[in-house]
């Protein structure tokens, strides 16, 4: 290897690693964070602080040391560069508001380092390093009206409105969006007119989903489907936003025929549902989709927990001997190893105690609640998804932005009791990495037999499913699987166009053992993934044939236009 490749690969390695550094890992939202876990690690650091008095006086001493340098006005303490709380140039520019910020930093700093040295065990160390960040992240000066320059300012200048609006959205939040600050307008946008507008129709429907089949644009198309199967936890529109981001309009423009799975949002009706069901319901999706092309097979993308589903699907069919109805898969942003996101903060919180609570009040209900797991993907990152729309929504009196990612995070839906106990014991018997520990109505889950060409995304800032964690799951299909890194997070990710002069990603198959070796021997390249999946989906889905003038066929004809009527269940 020469110098200069070297140099190259040091670099991407760097790049991903800075990227990734912004991530939070994550626990999975399924199981929940209760009350009684957060109290009961409040009692761990506070216990912990009784007895080792000694390292809480170095830190105290420390940090009397640096109130001093503050009040002097010699204090070097200056926020991240990239935190937005303290952007205004108020903070810098008034001395007692720069005195205040400097000393939220520095006590900020001082508990994380007196939670860093205490003598805790691993898991304790990581419940206390998660209660003490969402406590003095709560405590930040600028969510606060009285030493927030910008909202004091903005309170003056609108004569006092802005305080008379932030009392309106807060009622409302209070009372519409189960007591989260609202992260964006919703009354920007309708599904079927700005969001989910791509021609095409329903062609195909049981209890469980919608089969989506889309209108081509060209002349020729190739004629093996590809079928995306979307995450249960949110609505299948996220690969249909805005036209020019829009994962359905970039496969027509590359001749694929799309088919999209548009999962039922059920009720406590459907408790008994379990993956099992979703996994039948799927293959008879597929069924009509062979059948109405005429393949014998079907190309295959799953993200996130439709990952996990299609998955399993694949190893049900494995054991059957079915394997032949997947000619590819594409996974994206799916963790399969369990074990392999285990170590974060907010997984410490996970026991088989908490996992059990969560069954029990699932199977109570009947369903996950959506708002549930929304409070719990905010918890994740509170600066970003609970105090920036705090700070917008009530002390400035904004509304929130319109933004159509943020709308299809927000149109949340629900799991059934028994898919979400399915997902829960996952955590624990990992049965894409211990074969037979999960059998679907008798037919035994065994990733070693499960032999496709593969291609696995995830993202560098992914705070839901890290993508060390997601390479796990590349290196689950073996040497031969490509895996791309792309630049953003658990959504951004995948919305990522051609065309975006922010966009890198960073491909390669994934050979080595582990993530970092692997970052080491990668290649990165600038702009979209999108062309390099547009060319593999191509190169296996058979050669152009003329596009087909109406949807489905005699078996399975029109049901209505899309985006259906599954979407629209309350």
């Amino acid at each position: 290897m020469s110098d200069n490749e070297g140099k190259k690969r040091s670099s991407v390695a760097e790049d991903i690693a800075q990227s990734a550094a912004e991530a939070t890992l994550a626990l999975n939202p399924i199981v929940g964070m209760a009350g009684r876990d957060v109290l009961k690690a409040s009692a761990t650091v506070m216990r912990a602080m009784a007895t080792q008095p000694e390292k809480m006086a170095r830190q105290w001493l420390d940090l009397a040391g640096e109130f001093t340098n503050i009040l002097t006005n010699s204090s070097t303490t200056e926020p991240d560069a990239k935190d937005r709380r303290f952007a205004d140039k108020a903070w810098q520019k008034n001395p007692l508001n720069k005195a205040l910020m400097q000393s939220y930093l520095a006590w900020q700093k001082a508990v994380a380092q007196t939670v860093e040295e205490m003598d805790l065990s691993e898991r304790e160390a990581a419940q206390a390093r998660l209660v003490s960040s969402i406590f003095t992240d709560a405590m930040a000066p600028s969510n606060m009206l009285w030493t927030n320059p910008t909202a004091l300012k903005t309170l003056v200048d609108t004569g006092g409105l802005s305080a008379v609006s932030g009392l309106k959205n807060f009622f409302d939040d209070m009372t519409k969006n189960g007591g989260l600050p609202s992260s964006v307008d919703a009354s920007k946008f309708k599904v079927g007119e700005n969001l989910a507008t791509s021609p095409g129709h329903v062609i195909f429907k049981n209890e469980v989903l919608e089969l989506i089949h889309y209108t081509a644009n060209t002349e020729m198309v190739h004629p093996k489907p590809f079928m995306l199967v979307p995450p249960q936890i949110n609505k299948y529109y996220s690969v249909d936003l805005a036209p020019e981001k829009s994962m359905i309009q970039f496969l027509l423009s590359q001749g694929i025929q799309p088919y999209c799975i548009s999962w039922r949002n059920p009720t406590a009706d459907q408790r008994d549902w379990t993956l099992a069901t979703y996994i039948e319901a799927l293959d008879e999706a597929v069924e009509a989709a062979m059948a109405i092309t005429g393949e014998k097979s079907v190309n295959m993308m799953g993200s996130c927990s439709g990952g996990i589903t299609l998955s399993a699907y694949t190893a049900w069919l494995a054991a059957q001997n079915k394997s032949k109805k997947i000619n590819s898969l594409v996974l994206a942003v799916c963790v399969l190893n369990t074990a392999a996101e285990s170590d974060s903060d907010f997984a410490a919180l996970v026991s088989p105690e908490s996992v059990m609570l969560a069954k029990q009040a699932s199977a109570t209900r009947g369903v996950l609640d959506g708002q549930d797991m929304a409070k719990m993907f905010a918890w994740m990152r509170p600066n970003d998804l609970i105090w920036n729309y705090w700070v917008n929504n009530y002390l400035l009196g904004n509304k929130p932005p319109a933004f159509d990612v943020l709308y299809w995070n927000a149109d949340t839906t629900r799991l059934p009791a028994g898919l979400h106990a399915d997902f829960l014991d996952m955590i624990f018997t990992n049965p894409f990495m211990n074969p037979n520990t999960l059998s679907l109505n008798g037919h035994p889950v065994d990733m070693t037999k499960v032999k496709h060409d593969t291609m696995i995304i995830a993202g560098t800032t992914d705070h839901i499913t890290p993508w060390k964690a997601v390479y796990e799951t590349a290196r689950i299909f073996g040497d031969d699987t490509q895996f791309i890194l792309s630049n953003s997070g658990h959504l951004q990710s995948l919305l990522n166009p051609p065309g975006n002069p922010k966009s890198w990603y960073v491909g390669g198959l994934a050979k080595s053992d582990s993530p970092d070796e692997w970052a080491e021997t990668a290649v990165k390249k600038e702009g979209s993934w999108w062309l390099k999946w547009g060319k593999f989906l191509q190169e296996r889905s058979g050669e152009p044939v003329k596009a087909p003038k109406q949807p489905g066929n005699k078996k399975y004809p029109s049901l209505g236009p899309a985006p259906g009527t599954y979407i629209f269940e309350e």
